[in-house]
């Protein structure tokens, strides 16, 4: 299936591991396709991915990596020297959370990258960088990334598969449908008709500094993934080595607690531009590229949407292409939108300013829906 090949790199490695499941053939008289799925459409963008593949967009350029690994390392060094030899007092302190701000943002979207398996032909490689960018770099488990990511990008928006959503209906109500069918049922966890104002004080600068440390050690520590746990402390111990030199105690938690609300908001706004404002529902069991259309949308590409996002502005190619390097994604976009205008399909792409509007709008409108079910007799 067209998921399966998606996320799958080395198809002769896994191709042993299906040979013993196959049990049958289908009957001549029954379809091949699912009723739910355009027949036509996935055909089309089969063909469209023998042509990527003709074109060479799934080979990885490694010094397009090597220079943003490069470019991280400096500014995660440099974050350490400004305190070194200009001090701790305000603008050395603040310069210095920028920078190191900067050096993480960036390092999650090169572990994006190796997660997807993008940046080397080998995937031993891919898996081995993974573990210094994310656990060493970052002090999260890679495993629990790569576990709940793949969740997103199989089901992306979809209530009960995809993860990325599993904030609904706890802190904000999502999508028309979801915010309907809550007020209806009369149930209110969170005053939803203002989520679009308590949103810039929640998600943006709390995720990372609370949900996300105690999920990913939780999930490292139930799954037994040692080795990720292990790198991981090799974080915190160069931080606290190097940085606990040159801050008191108190100073340090205040460095390490700001730098990671900074982290969390740039990251949230980027990640969420794409999705949020997209359908919103349960699953539809539709074909692969009608499933991602649905629930992605582009940004405009520039050389500094490009860094900013760490190419996430391409998240429709992204989706269809999840192991393709993201300096390809450009190449492959004219084609997707041909392919889209064909079959009639959306192909959503704004200004980075609108995307991250849209957020905002998205909330305030379902919180209204939410807020009128609720109300009504």
């Amino acid at each position: 299936q067209d998921a399966f090949v998606a996320f799958h790199v080395d198809k002769a490695l896994v191709s042993k591991y299906l040979k013993p499941l196959q049990i049958g053939e289908l009957a001549p008289d029954q379809p091949s396709i699912e009723p739910t799925k355009n027949e036509m459409l996935v055909k089309d963008f089969r063909e469209l991915r023998a042509t990527v593949e003709r074109m060479g967009l799934l080979e990885p350029n490694q010094l397009f990596f090597f220079l943003l690994l490069a470019h991280i390392l400096l500014l995660d060094t440099a974050a350490w020297l400004i305190l070194f030899y200009f001090g701790t007092s305000l603008l050395p302190f603040v310069l210095s959370l920028l920078v190191l701000t900067i050096s993480q943002v960036q390092a999650s979207w090169l572990q994006h990258d190796l997660g997807h398996l993008s940046v080397f032909r080998k995937t031993k490689w891919n898996h081995l960088l993974h573990k210094f960018v994310m656990c060493h770099l970052i002090g999260a488990s890679a495993n629990w990334w790569t576990l709940l990511h793949s969740q997103h990008h199989a089901k992306p928006n979809c209530f009960h598969k995809d993860p990325d959503i599993d904030m609904h209906p706890f802190l904000f109500t999502l999508g028309k449908k979801f915010s309907v069918e809550l007020g209806i049922k009369k149930k209110k966890y969170m005053p939803y008709n203002h989520q679009h104002k308590y949103f810039f004080i929640t998600l943006p600068p709390l995720l990372f500094p609370t949900y996300f440390h105690y999920h990913t050690f939780y999930i490292a520590y139930t799954k037994k993934y040692w080795v990720d746990l292990a790198w991981m402390l090799t974080f915190y111990i160069r931080f606290i080595y190097t940085y606990g030199s040159l801050l008191e105690i108190k100073t340090l938690l205040a460095y390490y607690f700001i730098f990671r609300m900074l982290e969390s908001s740039w990251f949230v706004w980027v990640s969420q531009m794409n999705h949020i404002p997209m359908d919103i529902d349960y699953d539809k069991n539709l074909d692969w590229m009608s499933t991602q259309l649905q629930a992605t949308c582009n940004v405009e590409q520039s050389l500094f949407n490009d860094w900013f996002t760490g190419h996430l502005n391409f998240q429709i190619e992204h989706h269809l292409f999840p192991s393709m390097p993201r300096h390809n994604y450009w190449k492959v976009a004219p084609l997707v939108k041909s392919l889209c205008a064909k079959h009639g399909l959306e192909y959503q792409c704004k200004p980075l300013l609108t995307a991250f509007a849209d957020i905002v709008h998205s909330l305030k409108n379902w919180g209204e829906l939410w807020l009128d079910a609720y109300l009504h007799k």
